[in-house]
């Protein structure tokens, strides 16, 4: 195999791999949040007193599933516009 033929399957697969990192993190993302948005209604019907406390804890738990998919978006446009593994091949 010649170099532009390492160079086609490297870009094609990093393509595949964005492509899952992208997609499974934002599901994985969703049915945390709707779990969790589930069982904070739950817990607020429950006992209504402890709503502002529950309220305070899922707020803080969104900001960071969310931030774990936007961590997982940047290395996918990493992958995507600046590639390491194309600077193997020489």
């Amino acid at each position: 195999m010649d170099k532009m033929q390492f160079l086609a399957m490297i870009q094609s697969y990093t393509g595949v791999g964005i492509g899952l990192i992208i997609g499974l993190g934002a599901l994985g993302a969703c049915v945390g949040v709707g779990i969790m948005c589930s069982r904070f209604l739950e817990g607020a019907a429950r006992q209504p007193e402890l709503m502002p406390q529950l309220q305070a804890k899922v707020f803080l738990l969104l900001g960071l599933i969310d931030a774990s998919f936007i961590i997982g978006v940047g290395l996918a446009m990493m992958f995507a516009f600046a590639n390491p593994l194309l600077g193997v091949i020489q």
